[in-house]
């Protein structure tokens, strides 16, 4: 598919072009295995010496079609499906960290995410820094070491809605020679390309706003090609040393800028597994083929709600880079110039029992544990996503305890003003 095709067409027609008498629509190729004539095949296909499919938990055309389209979406060299976009993020990470390595990591970050960096991953001996995505150059730069292998952010934080200040964290990132991963599930690529801005590898959790209709869970995994592994060959020696499970091959050596991503295909996916099967691969292509049109009705939608909550005196606070005024303006309009996403965060005066209660008489808007859909949803982080968190880690993860994390649908506006409405009044 030509790389030149605007964000709408390729939602719509990259990464499945059809041949004559092939069907229009992407198949779903709901088969675990693939048949080879002769045993010297398959044996090419295990040596990564030839291109083919052979096993589902590995490459599967479905979801290599659809990996496609989101690659070429964020404008990188290649991506891979996952089975969420927890595992996602892991991979991402895992596919470079082992015991006895370090990664830095932005605070206000999902807390599913903030839990797997922070106690999962240390038991397996990856241990983790939290900085604040605020921070002045100096204090960020002071959290690295000598093992650090990454840095990770997200577009827009979960639930705070800050904006991370990708430029600046990439040109940090790369002055200590590592390459920064950027968690863009609320910004999505229609609204913003972090490769654009010196990011190095993209994750999402395709569940939320690609999916669009909470019909699938999965996650993906974009490369943009451009970190140079060689150049810091010594601390990545997973992708510029021999693999011994491989017999020897070198990532670098064999697959150049589709180093990184092959690795986590041939190497983390074939160990761990956590695939995208083929059927939600297919409904996030029937998501993704809308992304374009909802995307923008979310951020309409929003941006009526938000200037409608600020004005109401029950409110205590906003945080939505839309509105002039919030912190995160000047990087919303410099990033997200075309709109954020859906979501939004709020107080209300009287605290987290008054949030609690105005949560429960709402009627169009659900209390979910989902976020990022057709449907306008909401949730009290503190009492549900986060509430493993204590009050002070939850104020250092940029969540308040009386955040309230409204999701925006694509509904009538003015049909979800009125259910806050009343909502407020009750």
């Amino acid at each position: 598919m030509n790389k030149k095709l605007s964000t709408a067409t390729l939602c719509v027609q990259g990464g499945w072009t059809p041949r004559k008498g092939e069907p229009r629509v992407l198949p779903i190729f709901q088969s675990t295995t693939f048949k080879y004539d002769t045993s010297e095949q398959m044996a090419q296909l295990f040596d990564l010496e030839a291109e083919g499919y052979f096993y589902t938990r590995l490459q599967n055309p479905t979801n290599d079609a659809v990996a496609a389209k989101i690659a070429a979406l964020e404008g990188g060299v290649a991506a891979m499906l996952t089975s969420s976009g927890q595992t996602a993020n892991f991979y991402a990470i895992f596919n470079i960290c082992q015991a006895g390595d370090h990664f830095i990591s932005t605070s206000s970050i999902y807390g599913g995410t903030y839990n797997l960096f922070a106690v999962t991953m240390k038991k397996l001996g990856i241990e983790v820094t939290f900085i604040d995505q605020d921070a002045d150059d100096d204090t960020i730069l002071a959290a690295f070491r000598p093992n650090t292998k990454l840095l990770f952010g997200e577009t827009i934080a979960n639930p705070g809605c800050s904006v991370l200040d990708i430029e600046r964290m990439a040109r940090i990132a790369h002055s200590r020679g590592v390459p920064l991963i950027v968690d863009n599930t609320f910004a999505t690529p229609v609204n913003c390309r972090p490769f654009e801005w010196g990011c190095d590898i993209v994750t999402h959790s395709t569940t939320k706003y690609m999916d669009g209709h909470a019909t699938a869970v999965g996650g993906v995994i974009v490369d943009s090609g451009n970190f140079d592994w060689e150049a810091h060959h010594d601390r990545y020696a997973c992708l510029t040393e021999p693999d011994p499970s491989y017999h020897g091959l070198i990532y670098t050596e064999r697959f150049g800028k589709a180093a990184y991503i092959t690795k986590a295909t041939s190497q983390v996916m074939r160990d761990l597994g956590s695939i995208q099967s083929p059927q939600n691969a297919f409904l996030l292509n029937i998501g993704l083929e809308t992304l374009h049109l909802r995307m923008q009705r979310h951020c309409m939608n929003a941006q009526r709600v938000a200037e409608y909550l600020q004005s109401d005196e029950r409110v205590a606070w906003v945080h939505y880079c839309g509105l002039p005024g919030d912190k995160y303006y000047e990087l919303g309009q410099k990033y997200l110039p075309n709109g954020s996403c859906g979501v939004i965060s709020f107080g209300l005066k009287g605290g987290r029992d008054v949030a609690i209660r105005f949560m429960d008489n709402l009627k169009l808007a659900a209390i979910v544990t989902h976020v990022a859909d057709a449907r306008t949803s909401v949730l009290h982080p503190a009492s549900h996503t986060h509430r493993q968190l204590s009050d002070e880690q939850l104020r250092e993860a940029g969540v308040e305890p009386d955040l309230i994390r409204f999701s925006v649908g694509i509904e009538d506006v003015d049909d979800i003003i009125a259910d806050i409405r009343q909502a407020l009044e009750a």
